[in-house]
């Protein structure tokens, strides 16, 4: 297992919130890391691989862009549970996609536009081969929980 070192550490701490917007972000992560572009680059591409970091994106507000969102939990036949996953993760909408330990054993999150595009989606999912049950559980309060681990 790949061991980090301190700037690989202090990659990771800004990669979690301090990603600026413009035109040559890793540049400007490099400027305030001592290093160049390239080097910041290629621990980002590192950090990959070794599976320490698994994406890089942004976090919008889905409500105020227009967009509803929903928990869902399937029982598939365990057989199928890749397949299934594979299915939903082709969605544009899924956000998170998790097999689970218990009767409902994949759980995923799908953001849409409206009502109608929902449902299609989840009857369209229900209908996969393997898919017993499916649970929609929409929020009643949202809560947004921003985990942030600082490296030493």
């Amino acid at each position: 297992m790949m061991r980090l070192s301190s700037f690989d550490k202090a990659l990771l701490n800004e990669l979690q919130g301090n990603i600026p917007i413009c035109s040559h972000p890793f540049a400007e992560l490099a400027a305030r890391l001592g290093t160049d572009e390239e080097t910041v680059l290629a621990g980002v591409r590192s950090l990959k691989a070794a599976g320490f970091l698994r994406r890089i994106g942004a976090f919008f507000d889905s409500n105020r862009l227009g967009y509803q969102g929903t928990l869902v939990a399937l029982k598939v036949e365990p057989s199928a549970v890749s397949a299934v996953a594979e299915a939903i993760n082709r969605y544009p909408g899924t956000t998170h996609n998790y097999e689970r330990e218990g009767i409902y054993n994949l759980w995923f999150t799908l953001l849409t536009p409206c009502a109608e595009y929902e449902s299609n989606i989840l009857s369209e999912i229900r209908s996969l081969d393997g898919v017993e049950d499916m649970l929609r559980l929409k929020a009643n309060k949202r809560y947004k929980v921003n985990v942030q681990f600082k490296l030493q």
